[in-house]
């Protein structure tokens, strides 16, 4: 009678094993906002102190999701392999690779040495992701619906191996971020085809995966900030990268936050690819020096910020009622 308590209590507590990849999502964000404020405070001179302060959280997230993970990984492996090997799933990986490269440039300011150390992880782990993701979908016979937007995060991941990387001294790098931002650019192009045809032809997806439609943006956004970093330059085929992935965010804005799409660790989906186009909206125009491109820039900035907060307080809510980890 007492163990068939301790598994009730067990049960209602939720399972390290139902822990989701896509969490790391939530890094990958928050690291996105502190790189956002840390430009703010170029722009708007903003206090340099929020970007650290929220950069600390994202270590901190980092640390206590990666803690629990390996749990999971040494508890659970079957668990772990069949959502590596999901069609869908497994392309959340890419989250750890993201937030691996995102996390060296807000360490960088504190230590050179380890924002290079963890941006090198971050690479070697990246390609060899993108390797194992776009080889198993070349085995063919994948089902049309299972291409969603989640596609695009390994491919993506590539592309943020020169967001992170765009300025590292060491010899090679310059090559290596030209290699994924090829990986990256091409493969974007060709799965957001793939996309984008499989929504307009086929049922819309899950209300579960509708917060992942803001992906979609992120390969115009993060490209942006990739080739503007390995180039040191904005030109026009930059402006056109911003300008639309900007103009889809706001087609999307309005089919994604709706009170009908339900809760859930999904929603970090939303986090990464708003933080791009707001680090990308402060790039942008601290170049052009538009008031009105700075107008956008803050609203995009200060939006990303209370999502982010509201995303947050939702899922320790959900993560301390047991309903994060209850399968």
């Amino acid at each position: 009678m007492e163990t068939t308590s301790v598994v009730q209590q067990h049960k209602g507590m939720g399972s390290i094993q139902f822990l989701p990849v896509n969490l790391f999502g939530s890094v990958m964000g928050i690291s996105g906002l502190s790189l956002a404020w840390r430009q703010s405070s170029k722009l708007f001179g903003t206090s340099p102190i929020i970007a650290e302060v929220i950069g600390l959280i994202a270590v901190i997230m980092f640390i206590a999701l990666s803690i629990a993970y390996i749990s999971k990984c040494v508890l659970y492996p079957r668990k772990v392999v069949g959502e590596f090997t999901h069609p869908i799933a497994g392309n959340f990986f890419g989250t750890i690779t993201i937030a691996l490269l995102l996390l060296s440039s807000v360490l960088s300011s504190y230590s050179q040495s380890l924002g290079q150390v963890i941006w090198i992880i971050g690479t070697v782990t990246t390609l060899i992701l993108s390797y194992v993701i776009v080889s198993r979908l070349l085995n063919g016979n994948q089902e049309q619906g299972n291409a969603v937007p989640a596609w695009l995060i390994p491919g993506v991941a590539t592309i943020d191996v020169a967001v992170a990387g765009g300025t590292m001294p060491f010899t090679w790098a310059h090559e290596v971020n030209l290699l994924c931002l090829a990986i990256g650019g091409i493969v974007a192009l060709v799965f957001f085809t793939m996309i984008v045809s499989r929504l307009i032809h086929q049922a819309p997806m899950p209300a579960g995966l509708t917060p992942s439609l803001i992906i979609l943006i992120a390969p115009f956004e993060v490209g942006f900030l990739g080739y503007t970093n390995f180039m040191q330059r904005i030109d026009q085929f930059a402006s056109i990268l911003f300008y639309f992935g900007l103009f889809l965010f706001v087609v999307l804005f309005v089919k994604v936050f709706k009170k009908s799409v339900p809760f859930g660790a999904s929603w970090w989906a939303v986090s990464f690819p708003m933080a791009a186009l707001s680090n990308a909206a402060l790039k942008y125009a601290m170049f052009v020096n538009s008031w009105l491109l700075m107008d956008i820039a803050a609203v995009i900035l200060a939006l990303l910020s209370v999502v982010l907060l509201v995303l947050f307080i939702r899922t320790l809510i959900i993560l301390f009622n047991g309903n994060l980890l209850n399968g």
